[in-house]
């Protein structure tokens, strides 16, 4: 399961890296290439919901299905083994809800960079007409 936890976090991270992009300033000649790359890798990124929903239940299902490790019921090694799983289910659900977070401010970013970019092209072709 290690290596679905990988591709999460390199997409998570690709968003990250997008949305940072598509936010910095001063990146104006760059923008409508990096936008056109965004606006075609949304649909795909899409995938990443279902994804995360797969692994949030795996998660769940881990977490249902534990042993139960209460009082003296486990040797030291055993409460060990346990606190780490759950370190790990901790670590996981934040990277799925860094990806989802990420996908959706990448979408809504975007949106309104191309809403922006469509209203100075109005702006420009009313100043040109008068």
């Amino acid at each position: 399961m290690a290596l679905e936890w990988v591709v999460l976090g390199y997409v998570a991270a690709a968003e990250a890296i997008m949305v940072l992009l598509l936010t910095i300033p001063g990146l104006d000649g760059l923008r409508k290439g990096l936008i056109a790359v965004t606006r075609n890798l949304l649909k795909p990124f899409l995938s990443v919901v279902p994804f995360c929903l797969f692994l949030f239940m795996d998660i769940y299902w881990k977490y249902e299905t534990r042993p139960s490790c209460d009082g003296d019921s486990c040797t030291p090694t055993e409460h060990l083994r346990h606190q780490k799983s759950m370190m790990k289910s901790q670590r996981n659900a934040v990277l799925i809800a860094a990806a989802l977070i990420f996908y959706w401010l990448l979408y809504s970013v975007t949106n309104l960079v191309v809403r922006i970019d469509q209203l100075n092209q109005r702006v420009e072709r009313l100043k040109n007409r008068d």
